[in-house]
């Protein structure tokens, strides 16, 4: 009897097993823009041109690390597809845009259809709450290149803003202020240190006193989604610039927005941090500069206005519910 393709390791069955599963969950998050149905080899977005003067289409793509280890070895996969979708969103919102639809890629080792389940119902949730549709993605199964309980993947997001209202950075000025809104935890930044370093002296699933949580609890904390609040505060403030906290930390995130000789002050001391990084420092004995360029550090969102509207913001931001925090200026 010859080899067939299942017992190189793929699986077709299981494939087709994957795409009944996600159909319907991956439906919920369509609009009417939506032109295709999944299983074609392109999806079809009609862009309502009406809508929009000088529109420009904003992009972006990105993964989730190696925080997919702790999803993996705690078997809980539920929300690694928010983080991703969460994530990509966060890139373009801090452009000044808003999405419109996300494609999304899987590589497995070995597919096992509950777990891309699991994946896809995070992709979709995250969809819908983020207003944008799910309109594509593939599925690759690749043995040899992935043990057979791992899988990776990545994501692309399409955005869209007025080109008058493309915030980049470019009216910040010396004395503006910097504002920090909280991060959710580790977000999906600082994976592989934290891993290494608390793995070291707790398993995942054991309850951490300092965290009040089990490890994997805390590392799993969903990549906050910060589109709404960008969206309430660009729509009512002068809004300077947006930078979200992603790896290279405070600094190294905002610094990408700045022009010529501007640098910044951060008052590291302006908030309390959450417990999380206290317990990764302190394990792991790890020097403050690289906690800085490492993580987020608790917040996630950093907001660049003049200090004429530094108190109308904050009044604004607390009266949402959201928790804000003056960490700095522009010098």
């Amino acid at each position: 009897m010859g080899i067939d393709y299942r017992s190189a390791g793929v699986d077709i069955s299981a494939g087709d097993e994957a795409v009944k599963r996600i159909k319907s969950k991956v439906r919920t998050t369509f609009s009417e823009n939506v032109l295709s149905d999944i299983g074609l080899f392109g999806a079809f977005f009609n862009l309502d041109k009406n809508a929009y003067t000088d529109p420009v289409l904003v992009s972006s793509v990105d993964g989730v690390g190696t925080k997919l280890m702790v999803a993996i070895e705690s078997g809980k996969h539920h929300t690694i597809g928010q983080d991703l979708v969460n994530h990509c969103v966060n890139d373009i919102a801090v452009c000044g845009a808003e999405p419109l639809f996300f494609l999304d890629y899987l590589a497995f080792g070995k597919l096992h259809p509950e777990v891309m389940e699991q994946i896809v119902d995070g992709f979709a949730l995250a969809c819908r709450e983020n207003g944008c549709a799910l309109i594509g993605g593939e599925t690759a199964e690749m043995p040899g290149l992935y043990e057979t309980t791992h899988y990776d993947m990545s994501g692309t997001i399409v955005g869209i803003v007025e080109k008058n209202k493309i915030i980049n950075g470019s009216r910040i000025e010396k004395g503006n202020v910097l504002l920090g809104f909280p991060s959710s935890g580790l977000h999906t930044n600082g994976y592989s240190l934290a891993r290494k370093v608390l793995q070291s002296r707790f398993n995942l699933n054991q309850f951490v006193p300092e965290l009040n949580c089990t490890l994997s609890d805390e590392l799993l904390k969903i990549h906050k989604s910060y589109l709404s609040l960008i969206k309430s505060l660009k729509n009512r403030f002068d809004i300077r610039g947006f930078s979200h906290i992603t790896g290279g930390g405070i600094e190294g995130n905002t610094y990408r927005i700045l022009r010529g000789n501007q640098k910044l002050k951060v008052d590291w001391t302006s908030w309390e941090r959450p417990q999380i990084y206290n317990l990764i420092q302190t394990v792991g004995e790890i020097a403050e500069d690289e906690m800085r360029r490492v993580f987020n550090l608790g917040i996630g969102l950093i907001v660049i206005v003049s200090k004429d509207d530094v108190k109308n913001i904050i009044d604004f931001t607390l009266s949402i519910g959201e928790s804000v925090f003056t960490i700095g200026e522009v010098v």
